[in-house]
């Protein structure tokens, strides 16, 4: 069973808008409201790809609610913990004649002492050696500082695997926990070592450092330029097909999700990197989360062009 935790779950609005500037008034041509957050985003990409995933984290308040009735409607499997604050809302604005995308993200409910006691329940009475436990995303306030470390901790004294893809100090004390697999983006990868990452054989050298932790894999995505992925033993390098970018919103959630369902199919190494980069890349073709079809993601990663590292 793959459980994906969303501390942050939020309620997306997506605006589509032609000639977007500040200090105007603006009727979108399109809209869509989505549920979302990245372990959301992750297992919608999961489903759509026949693997069927449970979605936990933190929801309250009317926003919380409304995102519960949009996952039900997805037919994504879920188990929140309900909190007495209100669920965020995330919105975004694609002007569609230059193809930038502005964000403007709430922080999210304050979590209670309760509330956290009550997600690390959950999440152990979902656990066992056949979990694969996803993390990934922000965290609201309240949530301390080393919670997805916790989470990994547990995953690991029950014999499940742990997937982190976080940011800032959760990512920082996360990697100390050991994880299963790590997958920073190479911004996040300079912030884990503490130096600047110059070129694939930098990401390279970095990723294999954090392997030698103890972590057993690390899979480092860098947008449309591709990704790499490394276990100590082999390393390999993705490059995408060139595509028209809607939007690279949710494209590392989809990364996540595609990586996942190659390695529980037992594909290796190099075809989950591949299926991960297509993934990521087909999502970029669409605007809102993780709404790329099968169909892309397979398409898409025929066109991969995978190269062995040294």
């Amino acid at each position: 069973m793959i459980l994906t935790v969303t501390p942050n779950v939020a309620l997306d609005k997506t605006y589509l808008v032609d000639g977007f500037h500040i200090n105007r008034i603006h009727r979108p041509v399109e809209m869509r409201t989505s549920a979302g957050g990245k372990g959301v985003n992750v297992a919608r990409v999961l489903k759509t790809l026949g693997r069927p995933a449970l979605a936990t984290g933190f929801c309250g308040g009317h926003v919380g609610r409304r995102v519960v009735e949009l996952i039900e409607e997805e037919g994504i499997q879920h188990d929140f913990v309900c909190v007495e604050g209100e669920s965020r809302l995330a919105l975004a604005v694609i002007d569609t004649q230059t193809g930038t995308q502005t964000e403007v993200n709430e922080n999210g409910p304050e979590i209670l002492a309760k509330e956290l006691d009550a997600i690390f329940a959950k999440v152990r009475e979902h656990l066992s050696a056949d979990t694969v436990l996803v993390l990934s995303g922000s965290c609201p306030p309240g949530v301390p500082d080393d919670f997805f470390a916790q989470l990994i901790t547990m995953a690991n004294e029950a014999g499940a695997k742990s997937v982190l893809d976080a940011s800032g100090a959760q990512l920082i004390n996360g990697v100390k926990a050991q994880p299963y697999m790590a997958k920073p983006n190479v911004l996040e990868l300079g912030h884990i070592t503490g130096r600047e990452i110059r070129d694939w054989e930098e990401v390279q050298t970095r990723a294999d450092e954090l392997v030698a932790t103890g972590i057993k894999v690390v899979a480092v995505t860098m947008g449309g330029s591709g990704a790499m992925v490394t276990d100590g033993k082999q390393a390999f390098l993705a490059v995408p097909p060139r595509i028209k970018l809607v939007s690279a919103v949710g494209s590392g959630d989809s990364f996540t999700a595609g990586f996942l369902d190659a390695m529980l199919s037992c594909e290796p190494l190099d075809r989950q990197l591949a299926m991960g980069t297509a993934a990521g890349t087909a999502n970029a073709t669409t605007y809102c989360a993780g709404y790329c079809t099968k169909d892309s993601i397979m398409e898409i990663a025929q066109q991969i062009d995978l190269r062995r590292l040294s």
